[in-house]
């Protein structure tokens, strides 16, 4: 395939892209995303070349990302923001270009601590749609690592190395019960539950979380969670890179907030506490 190809710098397919017109470039993409050649709208082709030149013939010729990244960046885009047609699409896109079952199930069950249950289960049923269509079989495998019991435990080991106790000193100021039960449901919920899980590394749940966070333009979050992805190993190409896949869904007021902060993010006091 020939950007998984080109990912890894040959001098011959890179002059092959340089001569390439956009449109060649999109129909290269589009291809290998779907599995056949891109069509005329009947109503609205001109919108339809624009969307299609910009996203397959631009955006995915833009950064190190491969393109089971650039499916997984857009499924969970496509999740947090319910646009459920396109991201039936999409999931199909991420199973053509190499992203097997379990990571695309583990990429919408990430978005869950941040969209909430029933949206995550509105993309989870796309999902199984899916699934089914295509013959795999469900359920898949577990992938959960925690009981109980350790949820917490584990949890916190993962919060504390990207995030230290920032939340739970935020939230002492709390009454009663709440002080400890806001900041420990975001240990045992948000990391217990879901960064502990078999399928992606925490490199790749941080990098998605921050994408989910961008698509809800959730200011207060973004700034944390930039410096997370970075702790966890991204580094700010990987994070731009992310950004601009995710502008053609997202919209760029979004994208660019969390743009912003990259820029100006110390990558050398975040280095990657993660071995690759």
């Amino acid at each position: 395939m020939l950007f998984i190809v080109l990912s890894f710098g040959s001098n011959n397919l890179l002059a092959e892209e340089n001569t390439m017109t956009r449109a060649q470039k999109a129909d290269v993409v589009y291809k290998e995303l779907f599995g056949s050649e891109r069509g005329q709208s009947p109503t609205d082709p001109e919108f339809m070349e624009i969307l299609q030149r910009n996203i397959f013939g631009e955006v995915f010729y833009t950064g190190n990302l491969t393109n089971k990244d650039r499916e997984l960046i857009t499924v969970v885009s496509l999740s947090t923001l319910q646009i459920l047609p396109q991201l039936k699409a999409h999931i199909n896109a991420a199973l053509n270009v190499g992203n097997s079952p379990l990571e695309i199930r583990e990429a919408i069950y990430q978005c869950a601590p941040y969209i909430g249950f029933p949206r995550t289960l509105n993309a989870i049923g796309v999902f199984n749609e899916v699934a089914k269509e295509r013959g795999i079989k469900l359920p898949l495998d577990n992938t959960s690592t925690t009981t109980d019991e350790n949820r917490y435990e584990k949890g916190w080991e993962i919060q504390n190395q990207l995030y230290g106790d920032e939340v739970k000193k935020a939230m002492a100021s709390l009454s009663d019960v709440y002080s400890d039960v806001v900041p420990d449901t975001l240990t045992t919920f948000c990391f217990g539950d879901f960064y502990t899980r078999n399928g992606l590394s925490i490199k790749q749940r941080e990098l998605l979380s921050l994408v989910v966070l961008t698509a809800m333009g959730a200011e207060k979050q973004l700034s944390a969670h930039v410096i997370g992805a970075m702790k966890a190993g991204n580094d700010k190409e990987t994070l731009l890179a992310a950004m601009v896949q995710a502008i053609p869904y997202i919209g760029l007021p979004f994208a660019m907030t969390t743009i912003n902060l990259i820029k100006n993010a110390d990558m050398e006091n975040y280095k990657s506490i993660y071995a690759e």
